[in-house]
């Protein structure tokens, strides 16, 4: 029997928003929450600020990452967020916590931009491998590779390799190399760790390098961070839209 004197726990409604996401769910395994190609994401409260001014956080690079599983209301593991999509629910993120409008340094003049034109990449039909991989011929060796789209997972692995091999030699930037050695999951049929990091450091000619880059941002869903603005002189183009300080903090 309920004790009458009990203050009953109070329940807030907080509002949430579906997320829909670059990747439509393609690339995610079946069963998993994200197939839909959607995600569920509530709004921002002072819990979620109290992040953002988290130096702990700040300081080890993880705020907006430490914002984002705050806001996200979809469970699934964090680290099966492709990239493109992570940067999608970025955007609308920053759009449910702060509004639309967002003000850069455009030409040496602080412009505002509408975050709501920022849409997905236009991405040309790929398909991949029983695996989940992309097969792709390189053009001057002709050798044959397979590579994934990376996740959030992937991303900090790829991080902590750099950061430790930069504790070996600080001169030694191998950001781009160990990228790729992550991306590539097999060379003509041999998907061996050792194989594939062997055949990147003294194998993957640059040109073969350069095409494969370009053959994954074909493939990748992501958004598009470009927007058309119009000038003063009535002169209109497209944009980039830098994500700097602002973004999270817009009155930094």
């Amino acid at each position: 029997m309920e004790n009458p004197n009990q203050a009953s726990k109070p329940k807030f409604q907080i509002p949430t928003e579906t997320v829909e996401l670059p990747s439509k769910g393609r690339f995610y395994p079946e069963g998993h929450p994200l197939k839909s190609g959607t995600l569920e994401m509530k709004y921002m409260t002072a819990k979620e600020e109290d992040i953002l001014t988290n130096q702990n956080y700040i300081q080890k690079g993880v705020v907006i990452d430490k914002l984002l599983q705050s806001l996200i209301v979809t469970e699934f593991n964090y680290d099966d967020l492709l990239i493109g999509d992570k940067n999608a629910v970025m955007v609308a993120a920053r759009i449910l916590s702060y509004g639309k409008d967002y003000q850069i340094e455009y030409k040496g003049e602080q412009i505002t931009v509408d975050l709501s034109e920022v849409k997905d990449k236009e991405v040309e039909d790929a398909t991949p491998s029983e695996n989940g991989d992309f097969i792709f011929n390189l053009p001057k060796s002709g050798n044959e590779i397979t590579f994934k789209l990376l996740t959030h997972g992937d991303d900090k692995k790829i991080d902590r390799e750099v950061q430790g091999l930069k504790k070996i030699n600080r001169d030694n930037d191998t950001s781009m190399s160990t990228r790729l050695k992550h991306i590539i999951t097999s060379v003509n049929g041999d998907r061996e760790t050792s194989t594939i990091r062997q055949f990147v450091d003294q194998g993957l000619l640059a040109q073969d390098a350069r095409a494969l880059r370009e053959e994954y941002s074909r493939v990748q869903p992501d958004v598009d961070f470009k927007v058309y603005h119009i000038g003063d002189d009535g002169v209109g183009e497209d944009i980039e839209v830098p994500v700097t300080i602002n973004f999270f903090w817009p009155d930094a």
